[in-house]
């Protein structure tokens, strides 16, 4: 897999390379972003990580030409831990996912085999996990050949969790990504949604697939 790193850091791009490519990866970088968007048209990668804060360009206007231009590149962004309007911004103009700085290096090739993932899912109509089917095109949802009634929102949550199977979704990565708020430590909009979906998705059949991990979040698995 050929990954672009966009980051004009000279020590954070070097250990992402030197990392990623432990992992198996094919790592370039561009140090700015008038050469990242060069880059992608020449090295056409499976996924790219982008920094918000770049040279020439930055990692919005970055971010907005490739969705201008077309291209569904997966794009995960690097933001400042601190900075909720960067990742609100970023997933508001077709960004992935989002990493905040400083990360680890296993939590970085975590997100990104997930957004590979689920890049290479959209190849196809449906989402399958056991016996529920997913068809983001339809709006449709079912288990066991059984027909479930999503709200838009419920139907949006359900997706994101089978897009990111296996993975622990924290309580403000859902917030942010579904209701593009920043998630308040006595806010339940998370936890009274998920318990929704479970009624609807796991309470009538014996297999339960939604999964609460104490202390972290949500995961489909």
């Amino acid at each position: 897999m050929k990954l672009l790193v966009i980051e004009d850091d000279p020590k954070t791009a070097a250990l992402m390379q030197k990392g990623l490519t432990a992992e198996g990866f094919n790592v370039e970088v561009s140090r700015d972003g008038e050469d990242g968007l060069e880059q992608v048209a020449i090295m056409q990668p499976d996924a790219i990580i982008l920094d918000v804060m770049l040279p020439k360009q930055d990692g919005w206007q970055v971010l907005s030409q490739l969705r201008h231009d077309g291209n569904d590149i997966p794009v995960l962004m690097l933001t400042a831990r601190d900075a909720v309007e960067h990742r609100v911004k970023g997933l508001t103009l077709g960004a992935d996912d989002y990493i905040t700085k400083p990360f680890a290096l296993s939590e970085l090739v975590a997100r990104i085999r997930s957004v590979l993932r689920r890049s290479q899912s959209r190849c196809t109509d449906d989402i399958r996990f056991a016996d529920l089917v997913l068809d983001p095109r339809r709006h449709k949802a079912s288990r066991d050949s059984t027909q479930i009634e999503l709200t838009t929102k419920e139907f949006a949550l359900l997706q994101l969790l089978l897009e990111h199977q296996g993975d622990v979704l924290t309580r403000i990565y859902i917030s942010e990504r579904i209701w593009g708020i920043m998630y308040e430590g006595d806010s339940n909009v998370v936890d009274v949604n998920i318990r929704r979906l479970r009624t609807k998705v796991d309470d009538p059949f014996p297999q339960k697939l939604i999964h609460t991990v104490r202390g972290r979040g949500y995961v489909i698995r």
